[in-house]
């Protein structure tokens, strides 16, 4: 995914404690098209005593998108998009 110069500088949407989290995270941003990167990965797996102390892993998105993963975001911890409990993995989407 290509990051233009114009989109801004990037900025942090939200820290997790899980990088696994954060990498799940990333990857629904980046499936409806935001820019998305996870960063400090390394570090709170390295180093995993001082996770807290440093905030987790964070989520980055240009400038511009910034506004975008806050909603999505938000709306992902809603459930707006979970699955209903009659979900048939077997049956074709309509």
């Amino acid at each position: 995914m290509t990051i233009l110069a114009n989109q801004g500088d990037m900025c942090i949407v939200v820290r997790y404690l899980s990088p696994t989290e954060a990498h799940v995270q990333c990857s629904f941003l980046q499936s409806v098209g935001i820019p998305a990167q996870v960063a400090d990965v390394h570090l709170v797996q390295t180093h995993e005593l001082i996770s807290l102390a440093v905030g987790g892993a964070s989520i980055r998105v240009p400038e511009a998108f910034l506004a975008q993963a806050r909603q999505l975001l938000q709306a992902w911890d809603r459930g707006d998009f979970a699955l209903g409990d009659d979900f048939d993995v077997h049956q074709a989407p309509s």
